[in-house]
């Protein structure tokens, strides 16, 4: 049996983790509204720019000349795989969650006789990674002194990845990231960046729906747009990624820095009780022993 002075101490070790699980849950509650914010604001920009892409993207598909992101190298052999995570942990599974969907594409890849490079965002996920897929690192970005993600910080990642996709380094890229839905709820959510993907519904009829019924007439051509849009597209789709991961983040980490709070109340609940048993059980010895001394004399 621990004795009383070992008690006291686990309860105030286990009161002392309760205070910090406490605050890092409202540090993480008062930058969640901001990070969810901007994850919501930047979405409805980049569903737009892949819903303009895929009408332009429609009308020269398949023709001579069309840009090599939107057409491809004609092959699938070699695949980049994004995975964005965060740079901290203490969230749950938010970062296992994104690493178990990208883990198993990687596996179906593997499988299929195809190669895969993985780019690493985020060192979280760089260290569960190097654990199964040491030889396939190829990259990776250290976001840890970047207190909030700005358009620059996915800039320079889609730079990295377009200047590989020129050397002929990979055929298809995709990302992983987890998209925010709640503070309860985050969804892994993989996107294929490069080449840049075509839905079947796209086409001017949609287009022009999605538009207010409106037809636009594109100048200069479809060609010289979309060879700036392309790339504009690879860095807006990962900072989309970037921003969405950052609000799943924080809304899992007050998620589980609120169970870790009740689960630290609960466990000082019990201790409290098997303190004040073990105490009571002290003092009944010490007056049986007192009584039976009295009893002898």
């Amino acid at each position: 049996m621990p004795s009383l002075k070992d008690l006291r101490g686990r309860i105030n070790s286990v009161k002392s983790t309760q205070k910090i699980t406490k605050a890092m849950k409202m540090v993480a509650a008062s930058k969640l509204r901001r990070a969810q914010d901007a994850a919501e604001s930047a979405r409805p920009y980049a569903e737009k720019m892949e819903k303009v892409l895929s009408g332009l993207g429609a009308a020269v598909a398949g023709q001579a000349g069309a840009p090599t992101l939107l057409a491809g190298t004609g092959k699938s052999d070699v695949e980049l795989v994004i995975v964005a995570t965060s740079e901290r942990g203490l969230c749950g599974g938010f970062n296992v969650n994104i690493v178990k969907a990208a883990r198993a594409h990687i596996d179906r890849l593997i499988a299929e006789g195809k190669t895969v490079k993985i780019h690493c965002v985020g060192r979280k996920g760089e260290i569960i990674l190097r654990r199964y897929y040491p030889e396939l690192i190829a990259g990776s970005t250290d976001l840890s002194a970047v207190k909030w993600v700005g358009f620059s910080d996915a800039q320079a990642i889609a730079a990295d990845v377009l200047a590989d996709f020129e050397r002929g380094d990979f055929d298809v890229a995709t990302l992983f990231y987890s998209r925010f839905q709640s503070a309860l709820t985050q969804i892994p959510t993989r996107q294929q960046l490069i080449p840049a993907p075509i839905t079947a519904a796209a086409n001017d009829d949609d287009l022009g729906d999605d538009l207010g019924g409106a037809v636009y007439d594109y100048e200069p051509s479809e060609e010289d747009i979309l060879e700036d849009l392309l790339p504009r597209n690879v860095a807006v789709q990962i900072y989309r990624g970037l921003l969405e991961n950052a609000a799943s983040e924080q809304g899992a980490r007050m998620t589980a820095m609120d169970n870790a709070t009740r689960n630290a109340g609960d466990r000082i609940k019990d201790l409290t009780l098997v303190y004040n048993r073990t105490r009571q059980a002290y003092i009944t010895k010490e007056l049986i022993e007192i009584i039976s001394g009295a009893e002898a004399l």
